[in-house]
C-alpha cells in the first residue's frame, strides 16, 4: 500500500497502524510492507476475483460515517462471491480520502473495514491509498475459492427453468428513499438494509448444488434477470406480482395507488444484495427463496405485474 497523505504520522506509519493488523498474520501479505503480494495456490480450486468501487453521493449519503462506508464496501464485494458460490478469503484495498479527512476519520473507516474483515474470516493482502479533491471513493478487490470448473455463473439458465430469489426485494430502494427524508421509517429498518446489505454467502451450498444460473441482485432485479436472460441466450419471464417482500415493504406498497407501477420500482432500485438465480424445475424450492418466473426459448425478458405486461425501461442501474 502506498500514497497515504501525511497527517501526524509518515506514509508507513499510518499503513503500519491502519492497515497492517488487518492483515492478520497473512503469509503472502508481507505485513504490507511490500509493494505485492503473493496469493497461494490451492489445488483442485479456482480463484474468483471480483472489484466493486463506490463513491460518496453515488453509492452511499453524503456524510456517511466512514465506518459504515467501509462495511459496505466489504459486503458489496462479498455479494459477488456469494452469487458465484465462492468462499471468500483475502481482499485488496484501494482509498481515495477527500479533503478534510483526517486521522480521526480514516481511523474509523479501518475500524469498520477491520470489522467486517474478521467477521467475514478475510486478510487484507494490500492495495493503495490516496487522496483526492473529489467525493469520497474506495474499492476493493475481493478474492474467492471455488471447487475447480464449479463456478455458478450468468450463462447456464436453460429453458424449462424456475428463477428464483432470495430474501425479499425492494427494501433498499425505499431505505434510500427514507434517508433522503421522502418516506417514513420509523424503526430505521428500510435506512439499515440500504446502508449495510447482507451478503448471502449462507447461500453458497446451495447455489453450488443447484443454481444453473447466479446473479446478485446489486443493479435491480429486473436489470439482472436481464443479465441472465443475455448471458444465457434465453427468455425470461419475471412475475412481479410474486414479489418477495418484507413487512415494511409491505405496508408501503399497500399504500400506493398504482401498485404495478410500485411493484416495478421496488424492483428496479438495485442495492438488495440478494441473490436470483435459475435451478431446474424439478429441484425442491430451497428454503429462503421464491419462486418468480421461469426460464423460456428465445431472447429478452417479460415483466408481469398487477396481472398485466409492463415496460420496465433500463431495469435498474446503468453503469457509465
Amino acid at each position: 500500500m502506498s500514497g497515504l497523505p501525511r497527517t501526524d504520522l509518515d506514509e508507513f506509519g499510518e499503513i503500519a497502524r491502519l492497515f497492517r493488523p488487518l492483515a492478520r498474520g497473512a503469509a503472502g501479505a508481507f505485513d504490507l510492507t511490500d509493494d505485492a503480494a503473493v496469493i497461494p495456490q490451492r489445488p483442485g480450486f479456482d480463484l474468483v476475483v471480483t472489484k466493486d468501487a463506490i463513491v460518496e453521493g453515488v453509492h452511499f449519503p453524503v456524510g456517511e460515517a466512514p465506518d459504515m462506508v467501509a462495511r459496505k464496501l466489504v459486503r458489496v464485494n462479498l455479494s459477488d462471491l456469494a452469487a458465484k458460490a465462492a468462499e471468500p478469503f483475502a481482499a485488496f484495498l484501494a482509498v481515495a480520502w477527500p479533503a478534510g479527512f483526517g486521522r480521526a476519520e480514516r481511523e474509523r473507516f479501518a475500524m469498520g473495514l477491520g470489522s467486517d474483515l474478521e467477521a467475514f474470516n478475510v486478510d487484507l493482502m494490500g492495495g493503495d491509498t490516496v487522496s483526492t479533491p473529489g467525493p469520497f471513493t474506495c474499492t476493493l478487490t475481493a478474492l474467492g475459492w471455488v471447487p475447480a470448473g464449479r463456478m455458478v455463473r450468468r450463462a447456464g439458465a436453460r429453458p424449462g427453468d424456475r428463477l428464483l430469489v432470495s430474501g425479499t426485494i425492494g427494501d433498499a430502494t425505499l431505505g434510500l428513499a427514507a434517508v433522503q427524508g421522502q418516506i417514513d421509517d420509523p424503526e430505521g429498518q428500510l435506512a439499515y438494509r440500504y446502508r449495510l446489505p447482507n451478503p448471502r454467502l449462507d447461500l453458497r451450498e446451495i447455489l453450488a448444488k443447484h443454481a444453473t444460473a447466479a446473479a446478485d441482485v446489486s443493479d435491480g432485479l429486473v436489470a439482472d434477470v436481464r443479465h441472465l436472460s443475455e448471458a444465457g441466450g434465453v427468455r425470461i419471464r419475471l412475475d412481479l406480482d410474486t414479489l418477495p417482500l418484507s413487512g415494511a415493504a409491505a405496508t408501503w406498497l399497500e399504500s400506493q395507488p398504482d401498485v404495478g407501477a410500485s411493484l416495478l420500482r421496488l424492483a428496479t432500485g438495485g442495492d438488495d444484495y440478494e441473490v436470483v438465480c435459475a435451478m431446474p424445475a424439478d429441484t425442491p424450492k430451497p428454503a429462503g427463496f421464491t419462486v418468480i418466473g421461469e426460464v423460456l426459448q428465445g431472447q429478452g425478458i417479460e415483466v408481469r405485474a398487477a396481472g398485466r405486461i409492463v415496460d420496465p425501461g433500463a431495469g435498474g442501474w446503468r453503469h457509465g
